[in-house]
């Protein structure tokens, strides 16, 4: 009887912008002591996939690991597997981009290993149809996704020992079903457990194959698998096991099976992704709907993989924060193209070092929130975002002219302007009360506006089950629930607007700081919120008003409310100021407060270099409470930068730390978004006196 196939294809990851200390330790944890059992257990083959920030990272560092992989390499044992160089989701961004970050990759493997990739690693094992082609197109002859993909499709589950030719009109591409039950078996079950579990599909599938494909993290960075997988030395054991069974069971890498056995047939696969992420990518009151209906259907296998869950692409509905990256990624790539000619010509060293600016921008892990992902992690979403802002630096020109576009972002138009200079970036969206969605300092390659809306997530209804951290079971994260510290649950507020700049706030006169902080601010939603008209744009500004009700704070009172903004540069920097009107149209006397809002993240809230100043006085950014006077500054003096509010005639200033619960690998986490402002003003409006004036400035400099 022909032996039974096990096929590994396991991929490891640092997104662009994770701190150099999660580099060294993943490093030391996982990538550097995994190829040790390896290197002693010969029979085991596997392929592996390193993304390009991690190869990077790899190569500025490590040099040694590349010459025992490259061993590794040439006895057979490892397979190294193509993919998108950082990491991208391929679905995500521009048809030119997917066939450069394959390109890219392609290109670092053969100068480094001396080896051409025959298959692909494909980002979450997020796929749409029409990727085969793509795939094909840069030559990818096969890659892995998950069994949910096939039996999404109407396959049964024991037609997946094996794989499948993918067609899309002329292009062709295997793929690989990665079974979900090894991947939650490996390495979280025995040994013994594991090997039974093959035995069977080898009993009942002679002559198969079973695929896995998953994240090496899981042999040492995800909690406790260091101490279970090298301490305690499953892995070894594991290695040991499968050689051990080599007589009816055979390990091999995705390539080496696709040359001794053909496809099992041809599969149309609907779009998916693994079935976390599917789930994760829902709506949250649809995710708790289908997380009813697992625990309803638990014991109905087949009921459960019936179920529809989410596509990546709602992640881009259900986060707003994550639509704006990916729109500004692909307006840039398209200003690239345009711009391609002219540069290659006179500069193609920026050329080029904008094309990798890009293509790292285009890394997955901002894009999108689940246990990995890494949208609430505000130092991963500025990383993307300074990549973006030195890539249409280098387009543009360090010297560029003030000017501005209509359709904002352009495709798909959205209700916004985009100003921009040399030294600056401001994106006004006039439909969410003329706010100012992003501003970034050029100069300095630092996003001002980088926060998230406080939202309702699924998993915080899991909170009251977490345990405290510690425990020493071993489990799949997908199936732990932990929390960093206690009494996270009295962090659950939720906003009400999205976290942009110079948002008007119309509040009653008896709420204070403490109301603010818990966003029970009570504002009247029209001058916050409404669609405003553009009256007159130019290159250094715009006008904008509305006319809207000043309901709840003020009853059967109409307003109009003018915004003017301006951007100019300034000593060192450049100013962005916003003055605002509110003349009384309809009702008696008005009497309650007026503020203006801010958003500004340095992304250290506790760190001694990172400060908000005032008067004579030093706070950390994390820090809460109410400034007198008309002017503060935010300082970060590791990257040299200053922002400081001024608001002429403000009675005070109110701070609070805007602070999410999110869930990662490590379980429940309090994360520090940035800090909201808002400048404050007394409002009386009546007859006689029916206009209310102010005006708000941001400063921005280089220190």
């Amino acid at each position: 009887m022909s032996r039974f196939h096990l096929v590994l294809l396991l991929h490891a990851h640092q997104p662009v912008g994770n701190f150099d200390e999660v580099f060294d330790r993943a490093y030391r944890q996982c990538y550097l002591p995994f190829l040790d059992p390896l290197e002693r257990h010969p029979a085991v083959r596997v392929g592996l996939h390193f993304s390009g920030p991690l190869w990077e990272w790899i190569a500025g560092r490590h040099e040694e690991y590349f010459t025992r992989l490259r061993a590794l390499v040439e006895r057979g044992q490892v397979e190294l597997v193509g993919g998108g160089f950082y990491e991208p989701i391929l679905v995500s961004i521009p048809p030119a981009d997917r066939v450069e970050q394959i390109a890219r990759m392609e290109r670092f493997l053969t100068e480094r290993f001396g080896t051409r990739p025959e298959g692909a690693w494909l980002t979450e094992r997020v796929w749409e149809p029409h990727l085969a082609e793509t795939l094909a197109r840069s030559g990818v002859g096969y890659t892995l996704v998950d069994d949910n993909h096939f039996l999404l499709a109407g396959f049964e589950p024991e037609q997946l020992f094996g794989y499948y030719r993918v067609e899309d009109l002329d292009s062709v591409v295997d793929i690989y079903p990665g079974l979900e039950r090894l991947r939650y078996f490996i390495p979280f079950h025995a040994v013994e457990e594991t090997i039974d579990l093959l035995r069977r599909a080898a009993d009942e599938h002679p002559g198969g194959m079973a695929a896995m494909g998953d994240d090496l993290e899981k042999f040492g960075i995800w909690p406790g698998t260091h101490k279970h997988c090298y301490e305690d030395g499953w892995l070894e054991r594991f290695f040991q096991a499968l050689e051990d069974n080599a007589d009816w069971l055979s390990v091999s890498t995705p390539g080496g099976y696709r040359r001794v056995a053909r496809p099992l047939g041809t599969a149309v696969l609907p779009t998916a992704a693994y079935s976390e992420m599917m789930e994760w990518a829902l709506p949250t009151p649809a995710r708790h709907r289908v997380e009813e209906l697992v625990r309803e259907f638990a014991g109905r296998p087949e009921v459960q993989r019936s179920l529809r869950r989410g596509m990546w692409r709602n992640f881009l509905v259900k986060y707003p924060e994550a639509d704006l990256l990916a729109r500004k990624m692909q307006f840039i790539s398209r200003h690239l193209a345009k711009r391609v000619r002219a540069l290659r010509r006179a500069e193609p060293a920026r050329l080029e070092e904008a094309r990798t600016r890009l293509l790292r921008a285009q890394c997955n892990d901002a894009y999108w929130h689940g246990i990995f992902g890494g949208l609430y992690s505000p130092h991963l979403r500025e990383a993307i975002s300074r990549e973006m802002i030195d890539a249409e630096r280098l387009i543009d020109g360090a010297a560029a002219p003030a000017r501005f576009r209509r359709d904002g972002l352009g495709a798909p138009k959205r209700d916004e302007l985009y100003f921009t200079s040399g030294r600056y970036s401001a994106l006004v969206d006039f439909c969410d009360g003329a706010t100012i969605s992003s501003l970034d300092f050029r100069t300095a390659g630092v996003p001002l506006v980088n926060s998230i809306v406080r939202r309702p997530e699924a998993y915080h209804a899991h909170l009251a089950r977490a345990s405290e951290p510690g425990g020493d079971q071993v489990a799949s994260i997908h199936d732990r629930v932990r929390v960093k510290e206690p009494g996270l649950e009295r962090l659950l507020r939720y906003d009400r607007w999205r976290r942009h700049l110079f948002r008007l706030m119309v509040f009653p006169s008896g709420k204070q700081p403490s109301d603010y902080a818990a966003l029970e601010l009570g504002e009247a939603p029209g001058p916050a919120g409404s669609p405003f008209e553009v009256k007159h744009v130019s290159g250094s500004g715009a006008e904008l008003e509305t006319d809207v009700s000043l309901d709840p704070v003020a009853a059967c009172h109409q307003v109009r409310c003018a915004k003017r903004f301006r951007f100019l540069h300034a000593e060192g920097g450049f100013t962005a100021s916003a003055a605002m009107q509110l003349a009384l149209v309809g009702g008696d006397e008005v009497v309650c407060r007026a503020g203006i809002e801010f958003v500004v993240n340095l992304l250290a809230p506790a760190a001694s270099d990172r400060y908000i100043a005032f008067g004579t006085e030093r706070q950390p950014l994390g820090w809460q409470g109410v400034v007198r006077g008309d002017s503060l500054r935010f300082v970060d003096e590791w990257r040299r930068v200053a922002v400081e509010i001024v608001a002429p005639g403000a009675a005070e200033f109110w701070i609070a730390p805007i602070e999410t619960v999110s869930e990662s690998e490590e379980g429940f986490e309090r994360v520090y978004q940035g800090s909201q402002v808002l400048a404050v003003w007394p409002l009386d409006l009546a007859p006689g006196r029916e206009i209310w004036q102010a005006e708000a400035t941001l400063r921005v400099a280089s220190i």
